[in-house]
């Protein structure tokens, strides 16, 4: 991790790709995907899991192609498909076989993704507050992937990220992530991902109910019932879709499971992956 910035941890070459990650622990191997929300990183979504959920299991938080500090490819296409390549490339390169997924928003969606396309890699999996199903465009989601960088955006979009008024308000969290947002490349990537019309962002995430029907890897399903961004309606779906799965539902909580109950989500998470 770096001194200066404790965002950017190791690198290893994925593809030619030269891809940031934290991996600290040891155990059962866990991968922790990111949303997409404006400047985010690994580290900015998982610093309050890693240090807990480390002390169990082997984990590892990428940052996926186009996201956070890595690279970004001139010309590289931004889908489903190029950023399961680069997760599956990402595990090869570090020497995991098989891992459990635990997938944020966006990194839900990949994470479904990769339980359909290639089973035989993941052990476990857990969504949280999970694209990767068909749903109508939220005001929350348009407001995310239509973030132009100033402050003050910065700060609407707190409120809308978390149900606790306390992190909503929180200035100097939005002026962290508002200066993340305007990192060189970062803005010009984010903006290439999810343009208008932003249905089409949906969409492009989502994988075929039949298809999701078919994952057998246990399943936790987590959601904020409060969540603006992500309908709660996406984890009664997932739970119905997929047979073998368990359902968490927080209250007074929004789409940052992960920082508005970090405690109990790590708890959670951690019994989770122990059970048979």
């Amino acid at each position: 991790m770096s001194e200066e910035n404790p965002e950017i941890g190791q690198s290893v070459d994925v593809g030619g790709i030269a891809t940031n990650y934290h991996r600290i622990g040891s155990g059962e191997p866990v991968f922790l995907i990111h949303g997409s929300g404006p400047g985010v990183s690994a580290w900015a979504n998982w610093r309050l899991i890693l240090p807990e959920l480390s002390e169990e299991f082997d984990v590892a938080a990428p940052d996926i192609v186009g996201f956070g500090f890595t690279d970004r490819p001139d010309g590289f296409e931004y889908n489903m498909a190029n950023w399961r390549k680069h997760l599956l490339g990402f595990a090869d390169a570090i020497g995991l076989e098989k891992f459990s997924l635990v997938g944020n928003s966006f990194g839900g969606g990949l994470a479904i993704s990769m339980a359909v396309n290639h089973p035989e890699r993941v052990d476990k999996l857990i969504l949280m507050g999970s694209a990767g199903i068909s749903f109508p465009l939220t005001d929350g989601l348009d407001k995310v992937w239509g973030y132009e960088p100033s402050l003050e955006n910065m700060e609407d979009l707190m409120k809308v990220f978390a149900w606790n008024p306390e992190i909503g308000a929180n200035k100097d969290l939005a002026k962290l992530r508002y200066e993340a947002s305007i990192r060189p490349g970062f803005h010009e990537s984010f903006s290439q991902m999810f343009p208008t019309p932003r249905q089409n962002g949906i969409e492009d995430l989502a994988t075929p109910e039949d298809q999701i029907r078919q994952i057998t890897a246990p399943t936790l399903i987590v959601h904020g019932r409060d969540d603006q961004v992500i309908p709660l309606d996406n984890a009664y779906r997932f739970h119905q879709l997929i047979d073998n799965s368990q359902l968490h539902v927080y209250g007074q909580c929004g789409h940052w499971t992960q920082i508005e109950k970090a405690a109990e989500f790590t708890r959670l998470v951690a019994s989770f992956l122990h059970s048979n």
